[in-house]
């Protein structure tokens, strides 16, 4: 049976663009990590398959693992996969947090530590002779431009934080649910 995990993880029709390369980023990581054997993303699939038959969650619970019994799956290991998935995408947020401090530390501490140091030459050419003056104005400029940037840059890094966020909590909460699920069913 081939995996699509991105139907089984259906949340793409509330995301922007960036969160729909998020789904691909983490669909293809947890694909990656696909243990062998049928396992919970397996399990997932069936009870897509039946849900879609408009068949209810507990039903298409209780259906799918009667199937996947047959196969070897336990209780145990439907829920030890789903945490290991639940952790392949913990993982993949520890790699955007770190990615995401680094392009905060590129675009925008950088652009402040130049505010600073040029705010620091403004003062320092008011203090100056009168023919200082347009070396300052120049100055100015360049900190109304670096302003404007560090807020796009800042706006940029806040919606890709916004549409990781989204994805990481649609699939946890979507691992989660079906945990729950998994004891109060199973």
């Amino acid at each position: 049976m081939t995996l699509d995990l991105k139907t089984i993880f259906n949340i793409s029709n509330e995301l922007d663009s960036k969160g729909k390369n998020f789904i691909n980023i983490m669909t293809a990581a947890l694909e990656e990590s696909n243990l062998p054997g049928f396992d919970y993303l397996e399990f997932k699939q069936s009870m897509a398959a039946l849900e879609k038959m408009n068949m209810d969650k507990a039903t298409a619970i209780k259906s799918a693992f009667a199937t996947a019994s047959t196969v070897g799956l336990t209780k145990e290991k439907l829920l030890q996969t789903a945490d290991h998935y639940r952790s392949i995408l913990n993982e993949q947020k520890s790699e955007f947090d770190d990615a995401l401090q680094n392009q905060v530390r590129l675009k925008v501490e950088g652009k402040k530590q130049e505010v600073a140091s040029l705010r620091k030459k403004i003062a320092e050419h008011k203090a100056a002779i009168e023919k200082l003056e347009s070396e300052i104005h120049k100055s100015q400029k360049t900190i109304d431009s670096s302003d404007k940037d560090i807020q796009v840059e800042e706006d940029k890094i806040a919606k890709t934080k916004g549409s990781f966020e989204t994805v990481y909590k649609s699939i946890l909460q979507i691992i989660s649910t079906d945990m729950e699920s998994f004891n109060q069913h199973l």
